[in-house]
């Protein structure tokens, strides 16, 4: 396929107007679609509604601390909830922290007790006059509207295939006492599906940061969401907390996980991951916080999951319900975009998402261009603190809701749509 760069002006208003004929066509059939959100669908939630029917009134309720789950206590989570998101996380029961539903909630609660008591007997965030964060780019929308409601500078760090560049990483930590905290998505990351190689996660371990509160926010949401169940077809990612205690640097890491796309989102279990001294400080701020979390729901999971094993077992039902739905956007895009040079991809062996860098300054165009045919994407921008990619040219794919019919259809709109705005762009530069 020729490459759209190379194609004459008459060839390129040509083939504009052949696309807009089937642009129009597409648009008068009134669809509404929708590939905006990492939403599980219906058919990945459907496989956890046993958990419905693990209790029931004639039920059990005792944890193995011998506690009623129906009471107070147990503010650290019940110990075989403790274990399950342990072996999840890949750390050791003694530094995990049970909490609510979300881990989203949770980088929240740790921002916010940053920045009103401080972080280890260090001035609070929100007496100094700058807080900055890292922010690694494209990268997660939701971590960047934390920092933003709470008045963080957010700075770009540019991703690659090995995960953010760790040259200007280090640099910016060891040399800016006001940075803070880098966020991270460590495993299939949001959006771009890449996971961290050993050595980045260990220039992590190692860093060397001017202020004494810098903390890794670690967000190891898709730390099991493989798309495939062969071990060759699986990232594997070191463990961080691990290698930040072989390096001396302990308390640098906050690493959070959550079951919200593994059972119920939004009804889940989630958890801290972080040293002693960490979670210490973190349950000094919970005892005036709350009484004890959800215990019911904790011991809903553990008894339908049992153990790693059968979250693991669980998680492959979850891959045989996504891989066709990737690979359905990668084969469109593929076979609709390769060799044109108006647009690159990366196939990811896990997570939810798949990442698209148009043209400079056409991915506000193309989402633009997609919705008027009947399909909502993420909004372009919201990859980037403050909405604002600089090259305007990422777009996230979220193929998990919709049905493999609709991602048909919605994959070709994309690419309908990415073609017509590249024609015009190529062709306002001749």
């Amino acid at each position: 396929m020729k490459a759209y760069n190379q194609m004459s002006r008459e060839e390129l208003l040509a083939l504009k107007k052949e696309l807009e004929l089937k642009y129009e066509d597409v648009k008068g059939k009134g669809l509404k679609l929708d590939m905006s959100r990492g939403k599980p669908a219906k058919a990945q939630l459907d496989i956890s509604n046993g958990m419905m029917d693990v209790l029931s009134s004639d039920s059990d309720m005792v944890c193995e601390a011998g506690v009623d789950c129906r009471n107070y206590g147990v503010l650290e989570g019940i110990p075989e909830a403790r274990k399950l998101l342990a072996d999840m996380s890949e750390v050791p029961e003694k530094n995990i922290l049970i909490y609510g539903n979300s881990s989203l909630s949770i980088m929240f609660d740790t921002v916010a007790r940053s920045m009103t008591k401080g972080v280890m007997g260090c001035t609070p965030w929100a007496k100094l006059d700058n807080v900055k964060f890292l922010c690694p780019v494209p990268g997660y929308d939701r971590h960047f509207a934390v920092t933003e409601y709470f008045g963080i500078e957010m700075v770009n760090v540019p991703m690659l295939p090995t995960g953010p560049d760790m040259d200007i990483v280090e640099k910016l930590v060891a040399e800016d006492e006001s940075v803070k905290g880098i966020w991270c998505v460590p495993k299939y990351q949001n959006p771009m599906g890449i996971s961290f190689s050993d050595e980045t996660v260990k220039r992590f371990a190692n860093l060397k940061p001017a202020a004494k509160d810098f903390r890794i926010f670690w967000d190891n949401a898709y730390s099991i969401h493989h798309l495939y169940d062969e071990p060759e077809n699986q990232d594997v990612i070191l463990e961080l907390l691990t290698e930040c205690e072989k390096a001396g640097n302990p308390d640098m890491v906050y690493k959070f996980i959550s079951t919200s796309k593994v059972s119920f989102p939004g009804s889940g279990i989630a958890a801290l991951a972080a040293s002693e001294a960490n979670l210490e400080e973190a349950k000094n701020y919970m005892f005036y916080q709350t009484i004890g979390h959800d215990k019911l729901n904790q011991l809903r999971h553990v008894r339908f999951f049992k153990d790693i094993d059968g979250m693991r077992q669980h998680m492959k039902k979850h891959a045989a319900i996504m891989r066709p739905k990737f690979e359905a956007v990668i084969e469109v895009l593929e076979r609709e975009l390769s060799g044109l040079q108006i647009g690159s991809w990366i196939k990811p062996k896990g997570g939810y998402f798949i990442s698209f860098d148009a043209l400079e300054g056409c991915a506000k165009a193309i989402v633009a261009k997609a919705k008027e045919a009947g399909l909502v994407m993420t909004g372009a921008g919201a990859t980037y603190p403050y909405r604002n990619d600089p090259k305007d040219s990422n777009i996230r794919i979220a193929p998990s809701f919709p049905t493999p019919e609709e991602l048909s259809v919605a994959a070709d709109i994309f690419v309908l749509s990415v073609k017509l705005v590249s024609i015009d762009k190529i062709l306002n530069e001749k």
